[in-house]
């Protein structure tokens, strides 16, 4: 080239023929294009320019009223107020004016706000509830018409008020979008969360970065409103341990990295951690919490163990679902609790969605029971396992065991503290606890944000029991199908179920997809006895709900890949159906429900015997919403005395 010419690159033009250029489906306030040149032709090729856009949402498709699950009367809160488009972004193109209703007396609450042109969010604080008991609130039209409703709020005198939180994902600096700083400002001021961190991979972060994480960490930790921690994921490779996240309480820590692979900077070296009992060595007697993630490097938990540090595993982010990660640590004998994030990469901490993706879930949350929303707190919260983790629902779950006059809870694990058990007759989420009952009762108060499907209760790993707010008198002509699973562990562990269901004589009326993430592979209806799909599992699972005429008559016929099966509709009743497909927990399930669901809350009790062998005995509970979400309770560990 010679001084003076250029060179005009047209994106996107398709009046020539082109098929065009393909946008990302989610919202990012810097899109860079990068020139690059071989100016020495060397094959060096070296950035001398970037042109930045910024890739807008789409208009509102929805709208979502998310509020606090649990505040003790009085106490002030406030709610959020979120507009999102057809793939989740949030967004805000069009001013809005909106009504606010709720079933029971909210002090200070406005009945009409302006939602103005161009924002995402907005909080109305300042909101307390005065007496004991459950409200819900509505968002509606200035017409009237509801346009979304909120979670719960369950106003109860205690100890320990409910905080959310996604504490997993990362930003522009390292693997993802956007800044740092954005990412804060999108979990606080658009998601609504209480709680957050960053977790950049390890081996991306330059010395300089990792003084901006602390920074932007403390600036955003305000105690009473919004707690932030320090961190960074540790990325080791499985074989050496796996992914797992690092929390400091305060700022100022030296980061030990896995690796400097890629950083040019290597003049700290020596203060990397290559192996993951590496890591719980240069952390002891540091003020930091560990979970366990099943990321691109699926953690791999039995290669060492320090439960001083590690408190919790992760069964849920948006690579997807992972029960085996806690029956995995219940076989090696470990106490750990149960956290659900996101590991976002899309700069949507706490309200990220897969898009058009292989990732095939949405992120989850947390749930901290906590005295105070305060680093102090939360951390108490991870280090008790006083904590339940969900698919991005907010709901809100107690659980307590009855260890009986004989009964005791450790205030930290035995097996690395001296500290005496107190003696209690009840055990709460999270707790270690020692009991000389042969039985222990066990009561669950739920207070979901959707009509329940079920409520499963598991010892270690087997389920006990199962607990459903209708009997088998109730059911009707309705037909769940589900698909769930993965290939395997590791980072293509994606799943695809493409097929369809038929039925020989009975009609489908209609139905309804569950989890169907990615709008480019939908759920269709191909004929009055045909649906049609092409969806993705990461260990999660999807489906579909079929609403048949009034026979039963006939069959039911499933075409996959991987599960190719007919039953009799008839034959179909409250039990699942089961058919295996291989791979990681892979399988197809068939069930009958009632026409509704309606129940949003449910209290149930069940009795557990307690073996004499001296061995822990896990208790966890695995809550199913009929929209598809799962919560999770972190074990309560009961020791047989003795």
């Amino acid at each position: 080239m010679e001084p003076g010419d250029t060179i005009t690159i047209t994106l996107g033009d398709r009046s020539g023929g082109s098929p065009g250029y393909r946008l990302q489906t989610f919202s990012e306030s810097c899109l860079e294009f990068l020139v690059l040149v071989d100016a020495c032709a060397t094959g060096v090729f070296l950035p001398i320019a970037a042109k930045g856009v910024e890739v807008l949402p789409a208009p509102i498709d929805r709208w979502v009223l998310t509020a606090p699950t649990l505040r003790r009367p009085g106490e002030a809160f406030s709610i959020g107020i979120r507009a999102e488009d057809h793939w989740g972004n949030a967004t805000g193109f069009h001013p809005t004016r909106l009504r606010l209703r709720a079933s029971g007396p909210v002090e200070n609450l406005p009945t009409e706000v302006d939602f103005a042109e161009g924002r995402r969010a907005m909080r109305i604080g300042n909101l307390s509830i005065g007496a004991e008991g459950t409200t819900h609130l509505e968002l509606l039209s200035e017409d009237g018409a509801v346009l979304a409703q909120s979670n719960p709020v369950l106003v109860r005198q205690g100890d320990h008020a409910a905080y959310w939180g996604d504490l997993h994902g990362q930003s522009g600096e390292t693997v993802g979008i956007n800044t740092i700083r954005e990412y804060f400002e999108f979990a606080r001021d658009v998601a609504f969360l209480d709680v957050t961190s960053h977790q950049a991979n390890d081996f991306q972060i330059t010395n300089g970065f990792w003084s901006e994480i602390n920074a932007v960490s403390a600036e955003f930790d305000v105690p009473g409103q919004f707690t932030a921690f320090p961190g960074y994921e540790w990325s080791g490779n499985t074989p050496l341990g796996g992914d797992h996240n690092v929390f400091f309480r305060n700022e100022g820590e030296q980061i030990h990295r896995s690796s400097h692979a890629l950083l040019a900077d290597r003049s700290d070296l020596a203060t990397d951690a290559h192996t993951i009992n590496d890591l719980f060595a240069a952390l002891q007697g540091r003020d930091c919490v560990l979970y366990a993630h099943v990321g691109g490097r699926p953690v791999d938990i039995s290669r060492g163990e320090d439960a001083r540090l590690r408190t919790a595993v992760e069964v849920h982010s948006d690579w997807g679902t992972f029960e085996w990660i806690l029956t995995d640590a219940f076989k090696l004998n470990y106490r750990v609790g149960v956290v659900c994030n996101s590991d976002v990469h899309k700069g949507a901490p706490g309200a990220a969605y897969p898009g058009a993706s292989e990732f095939g879930a949405a992120s989850g949350l947390t749930c901290f029971l906590a005295k105070e929303l305060a680093r102090d707190g939360i951390f108490r919260a991870m280090r008790e396992r006083h904590h339940f983790g969900t698919t991005g629902c907010r709901a809100h779950i107690d659980v307590a065991i009855h260890l009986g006059t004989q009964g005791e809870v450790f205030p930290e694990d035995p097996r690395v503290s001296d500290l005496p058990p107190k003696p209690a007759t009840l055990a709460r989420m999270g707790d270690i606890a020692r009991t000389g009952a042969r039985e222990v009762q066990v009561d669950i108060d739920l207070h979901a944000h959707a009509p329940i499907e079920r409520i499963d209760v598991f010892c270690r790993d087997q389920r006990v029991e199962t607990f459903r707010p209708y009997a088998a008198l109730d059911l009707g002509q309705r037909i769940r199908v589900l698909w769930e699973g993965a290939e395997y562990r590791g980072r293509g562990r994606t799943t695809r179920w493409h097929g369809s269901l038929s039925t020989s004589r009975a009609t489908i009326e209609r139905f309804q997809a569950i989890n169907a993430w990615n709008l480019e592979r939908p759920v269709r209806q191909g004929d009055a006895k045909t649906i049609d799909f092409d969806t993705v599992t990461t260990g999660n699972f999807g489906g579909v709900d079929l609403w048949l005429n009034d026979t039963l008559d006939g069959e039911l016929i499933i075409d996959t890949g991987l599960v190719q099966a007919q039953m009799r509709l008839s034959d179909i009743g409250m039990d699942d159906r089961i058919f295996d497909a291989g791979g990681l927990e892979r399988r197809i399930r068939v069930f009958r429900l009632p026409e509704a669901l309606d129940r949003c809350e449910m209290r149930c009790s069940t009795m557990i015997p307690v073996a004499s062998d001296g061995q822990d005995l896990p208790i966890w509970i695995r809550t199913t919403t009929e929209d598809g979400h799962r919560i999770w309770t972190s074990p309560v560990y009961i020791i047989p005395s003795g």
